[in-house]
């Protein structure tokens, strides 16, 4: 499931004090591909926040909000396919809360290929103009071998015996929009279709069908999390499952889907990123306290003020389970259970070679320090530090710290992230240039801050903007943030 968030502004932040007449429509849009036996589709999933909208009172007393949809999907200047409508709230009694969001789904069929796929939202009800808002999606079911559908995301299912715009498979599926659990949700349900299994696998013979969560930054696989079992090949086969997060702690994970064939060979994966805040779950030492450190490299760290820091540097590649031992209970841990967990954490990392592991980790930690510590940070603390640490060196790095406009920034560019993101970039600024720590403003790498308006940031040091939903600026002389985000270059 893919997503953006989209935010047509028209006045300034002030108006959104009164909910009513907020100035700015806010959306939250995702997608997922399918394929059918009429041809692949892309399935569209939309909410519009109540607060954002103007909502105008109907002839029986009512209050009704209407937005304004054109979605197109082209291929340069060709229109494959589109749908221009009018999205209609539900009616409401009264204004008083309007924390609330209406939901829309569509469905577009469209052929194995890759579009530009261009959203346009205005609020009926008010005189802004729609502005466009556009990515690149792509479709891809090859005939010819096997494939996996996109995965939704549901926040419920019910089984049903007709056919609607919310089923799929014998189910009315409820999709949730986001990818963001809290601590009040208790299970994660999604939905997808894996295609042409039975191409991959004798009839006679079964696949294993596994799901399961693993930490985003680190692709550690948490096995409380994950269930396997052996399917039946088909020209399709549904997976529609859900998985208890109760006990999930805070943190980036991925939903991983994998298929394998009985040579234990992946066929299909696909992975999903979700984010949680569960603050009802604490690390727990039970494993940790049963690593044996006998003769181990963490055994012959015996300076306790030594092994906390080497602990702490750690922060930036640790799943959310460790960032809680971190936070809450590092300080009070003992040598010897922080001995245990030191050596716990880099076996899961390198069961072979653990001490290899580290040594390679602390070196880039004095890199980090080198070259992004502050005198109140250190590097591993700060987030262009902790973007090193977690991701690498980035390919390209462009530094500006004299333009007339803007404050101090730079922008780093990684041709491939966790060998499945590629072209991604980030933008940091310094807005407090005493101590010279740049702050993470803006990336469009998954997991990470984004901020479509970055730009209307950056230039903060001379002008307030009127419109902080704004995304745009006016070139000026000597502004070369877009030249640097377009195309940046090694230049430090």
């Amino acid at each position: 499931m893919k997503k953006f968030i989209i935010m047509i502004s028209v006045a300034c932040l002030t108006a959104m004090v009164s909910p009513v007449h907020a100035r700015n429509l806010w959306a939250y849009l995702t997608y997922t591909t399918f394929n059918s036996p009429e041809g692949p589709y892309i399935e569209t999933y939309m909410t519009v926040a109540g607060n954002s909208v103007k909502w105008v009172k109907q002839d029986n007393g009512k209050y009704l909000a209407t937005v304004k949809v054109l979605m197109m999907f082209k291929q340069q200047s060709d229109i494959k396919a589109y749908k221009k409508y009018e999205l209609k709230s539900n009616e409401i009694s009264d204004t008083i809360d309007l924390n609330f969001q209406f939901i829309d789904q569509q469905r577009f069929q469209l052929p194995s290929g890759t579009y530009a796929f261009e959203i346009q939202l205005s609020d009926k009800n008010k005189t802004a103009a729609a502005l466009p808002y556009t990515q690149n999606v792509t479709v891809d079911f090859p005939a010819d071998k096997p494939s996996i559908s996109g995965v939704e995301l549901v926040k419920s299912y019910t089984k049903n015996d007709h056919s609607s715009a919310l089923s799929k498979s014998g189910y009315d599926l409820i999709p949730s929009i986001y990818n963001f659990y809290s601590g009040s949700d208790a299970k994660l349900a999604f939905y997808c279709e894996l295609y042409g299994m039975d191409k991959a696998v004798a009839k006679d013979q079964k696949y294993l069908l596994t799901y399961y969560l693993e930490s985003f930054e680190s692709n550690i696989k948490f096995n409380d999390f994950a269930r396997s079992y052996k399917e039946t090949p088909k020209p399709v086969n549904v997976l529609l499952a859900d998985i208890n997060i109760k006990d999930l702690a805070t943190g980036n994970y991925n939903l991983v889907i994998e298929a394998r064939n009985p040579n234990n060979e992946v066929v299909l994966s696909k992975k999903v990123f979700i984010q949680r805040n569960n603050p009802n779950t604490t690390f727990s030492l039970v494993q940790v306290n049963s690593t044996d450190i006998t003769g181990s490299f963490a055994e012959k760290i015996s300076n306790a003020d030594s092994l906390r820091e080497y602990i702490n540097s750690t922060f930036p590649i640790s799943t959310g389970y460790e960032k809680d031992f971190i936070n809450n209970a590092l300080k009070k841990t003992n040598l010897n259970t922080m001995q245990k967990y030191f050596l716990s954490f880099w076996l899961q990392r390198s069961p072979s070679n653990p001490e290899s592991a580290w040594l390679a980790y602390k070196a880039q930690v004095s890199i980090a320090q080198a070259n992004f510590g502050t005198p109140v940070k250190r590097g591993y603390q700060t987030d262009r530090g902790r973007v090193f640490l977690q991701y690498g060196p980035p390919n390209a790095r462009d530094a500006h710290y004299a333009e007339p406009n803007t404050y101090p920034y730079e922008i780093w560019q990684y041709y491939t992230l966790n060998n499945s993101q590629r072209n991604k970039k980030f933008v940091f600024y310094s807005p407090d240039m005493v101590t010279s720590d740049f702050i993470l403003l803006h990336s469009d790498a998954i997991g990470e801050q984004n901020d479509p308006t970055w730009k209307v940031f950056l230039r903060n040091k001379m002008v307030s903007p009127m419109d902080i939903g704004e995304t745009q600026v006016v070139n000026v002389w000597g502004d070369y943030s877009q030249d640097s985000w377009d195309l940046p270059t090694t230049n430090l």
